[in-house]
């Protein structure tokens, strides 16, 4: 292996246990990810999460300690950490996770938290949501229930671009609650399908009849266009 490699291998490996150790320790914050962008000045560590404060702490002991922690046992050069919130925490797959999980040890109904929390992603504007929650829901016998709104994709490069995946798990007394929400965020999807308004029509159909006066077109759709506009004026 390279020392190029060899490299990039580290940093992503150095990356995971960084994003590991916030998630396991910021999980009532809401946390949902971390940038790190090394320099020749030091290193620069940005934490997305749903309540900031929390990680912040009073007068910034809490991230002051993270700074401590960054560097002495993560070997990072220098951390100064940002923490702020991401642009839509309710598209966030992570922290709907985190969210549902919370839900689900203080004593709701998975049922319940479930689709709340389909209404609230959906109704943010979401093209589909998947909500899975695996274990010992209501007996003895470990099983599984999924719900899901709008549409999901798994497969496809909307997958790359538009679909965020996250799984968080609730401690319950009975054993372990996992929780995987899928959200396919706003965008434009392979078979979205768009109806155009009779002004967007009519619009085409004048402009199609100012290219016919310029330019010499078929017969055929000289016709068709004719017809169409007859159509609309009747």
């Amino acid at each position: 292996m390279s020392r190029i490699k060899k490299m990039f291998l580290k940093q992503s490996i150095l990356k995971a246990k960084v994003d590991e150790y916030l998630a396991q320790n910021f999980y009532e914050a809401g946390y949902s990810g971390a940038f790190i962008i090394q320099s020749g000045l030091g290193t620069r560590v940005h934490i997305y999460a749903e309540r900031p404060a929390l990680i912040i702490g009073r007068r910034g002991a809490t991230v002051r300690r993270l700074q401590d922690i960054l560097s002495t046992v993560f070997d990072l050069e220098n951390p100064q950490i940002t923490v702020s919130q991401p642009d839509n925490p309710e598209l966030d797959a992570r922290i709907q996770a985190f969210r549902i999980a919370r839900s689900i040890e203080r004593g709701y109904h998975f049922r319940r938290v479930a689709f709340a929390a389909l209404r609230r992603i959906m109704n943010n504007g979401a093209v589909g949501v998947e909500v899975t929650i695996s274990g010992k829901l209501t007996s003895e016998r470990a099983r599984f229930e999924k719900y899901k709104a709008g549409k999901v994709y798994k497969a496809g490069q909307v997958v790359d671009e538009l679909v965020d995946r996250a799984v968080a798990h609730a401690k319950l007394p009975k054993g372990i609650i996992g929780v995987e929400v899928i959200i396919v965020k706003p965008g434009v999807t392979p078979d979205y399908i768009r109806i155009k308004s009779p002004e967007e029509v009519r619009g085409f159909i004048e402009s199609l009849r100012e290219e016919m006066l310029e330019e010499s077109l078929p017969e055929e759709l000289k016709e068709m266009i004719e017809e169409v506009q007859e159509g609309g004026e009747a």
